[in-house]
């Protein structure tokens, strides 16, 4: 029998406050494991990085890179975070010195062709001759894809292409999905050759793992709260016998001495890099959560003139601070580090009115909010540009005028209320332009420059 280690990680979003502790118990692993003559491998699938840290955002996740490479992954697949928060030119070079394989078989060039950095799979043979294939995938954001100019192909389907290689060249099949829980129940429902999915995405803990059919599937929640451990026993033909999985909470393992000054000094390297000054203000601008203040009402106003709008809306808890003095990169970076990109939709004057009056329920500033980009503690108080409120909510003026019910009204906004969660006139809307890949730190830079 043959034994096959496999540990995971996902969706760390760079906290690395666990990191120190997540690189030790890898190469602790790694080095006892090899020792017995076990085989092992090390699998990242996807968000290590999140540019709301000034390490990822001061070196556009190549920092993230060499991290991966120290603590010896095997590979890795990309999430959202790496594939469209990231210009086609960052992403294009992020791997550029990696020391593992990029797996992300669904994405590619708009000619069709795979960039540089990018396999569809690996297949590894351990010293007794297993071949195992892996495989990664990532979400199908396609359409934001399309707009940094990477096409992405359904995943599901871009699976089915590349398996029949795989299940006549592999023992043993894993693939790193960054795709969701749902998907990934679905395919180990419908792929049973597929003997392991490590899972991403949707942040699930599956402390034992979950057999579906002949497949098991594992996943390490966020944050580099847990490390995943899969084990694969292996008869001598090849055929795989047996396969379990186990989480390790980090929070248990012990924290050594230096482990902090390792998270501070990535701090520190991110500032040194991001010391930048954008401008130099002649006053501060205050913001505040839940009284008017002049650093959201000024984002506010950026985001319409940049998205050429009629009206706009914003929170004001996308502002994490005041700004004063000289301004650099790393202050914009402190103050509003969600990776937000500024949106448009096209609107009736009715469905506008629909959701500027929902924006004035009263539970909304203090309502505390978690993913689609948000970074943030609460919501906020709603500020407004260009819109106005007269005998409470019965009349509604854009610009100066009473809106109109037929007239057609471009409104900006975050985009993050444009997916479905808050305002359903806005995740319906036909007419939608997405801005990238400007976040709303780059959209407030610009204000502020001019």
């Amino acid at each position: 029998m043959e034994t096959i280690h496999i540990y995971h990680t996902n969706d760390l979003h760079s906290h690395f406050e666990h990191w120190p502790r997540i690189h030790r118990r890898l190469a602790d692993r790694k080095q006892w494991h090899t020792a017995e003559g076990d085989a092992v491998y090390l699998f990242d699938v996807g968000d290590h990085m999140d540019r709301w840290h000034p390490f990822s955002e001061g070196t556009m996740g190549k920092g993230n890179t060499e991290l991966l490479n120290d603590a010896g992954y095997t590979a890795v697949t990309i999430g959202n975070n790496e594939g469209i928060t990231l210009p086609h030119g960052n992403l294009d070079t992020m791997y550029e010195n990696a020391k593992f394989d990029v797996l992300a078989a669904n994405i590619f060039k708009m000619d069709g062709s795979r960039p540089q950095w990018a396999k569809p799979f690996s297949i590894y043979s351990t010293s007794e001759g297993t071949r195992i294939g892996v495989i990664g995938l990532t979400v199908y954001f396609a359409h934001f894809y399309e707009m940094l100019d990477w096409e992405l192909t359904e995943p599901v389907k871009q699976l089915k292409k590349e398996l029949s290689f795989l299940k006549e060249n592999s023992d043993v099949i894993i693939l790193l999905s960054h795709l969701g829980l749902p998907i990934d129940e679905r395919i180990a429902a419908e792929f049973p050759a597929i003997d392991v999915i490590l899972g991403a995405h949707t942040h699930h803990i599956l402390h034992g793992g979950k057999i579906i059919k002949n497949t098991l599937l594992g996943a390490a929640g966020k944050y580099g709260q847990f490390v995943g451990h899969v084990t694969l026993q292996v008869d001598e033909k090849h055929k795989v016998t047996g396969k379990s999985a186990i989480l390790y909470d980090v929070n248990g393992m012990a924290e050594h001495e230096g482990d902090r000054d390792e998270e501070q000094a990535l701090i520190q390297h991110g500032k040194q890099l991001l010391a930048e000054k954008v401008v130099s203000l002649p006053a501060s601008l205050s913001s505040e959560y839940f009284i008017e203040s002049a650093l959201p009402s000024l984002l506010c106003e950026a985001i319409r003139e940049w998205c050429d709008a009629d009206c706009a809306f914003i929170n004001a808890g996308l502002l994490l601070g005041p700004l004063t003095g000289n301004v650099t990169k790393f202050d914009l970076l402190r103050i509003c580090p969600h990776p937000i990109n500024p949106c448009a939709i096209e609107l009736t004057g009715t469905e506008l009115k629909e959701i500027l009056i929902q924006t004035t329920d009263a539970t909304w500033p203090h309502m505390q909010i978690k993913g689609l980009g948000f970074r943030g503690n609460v919501m906020g108080m709603i500020v407004y540009d260009r819109i106005a409120f007269e005998h409470g909510n019965s009349i509604i003026r854009i610009n100066g005028k009473v809106i109109q019910p037929e007239k057609k009204y471009r409104l900006a906004i975050p985009d993050m209320f444009t997916f479905g969660k808050f305002f359903s006139e806005a995740f319906r809307a036909k007419k939608k332009q997405y801005y990238l890949p400007e976040f709303l730190r780059n959209v407030l830079e610009w204000k502020l420059t001019r």
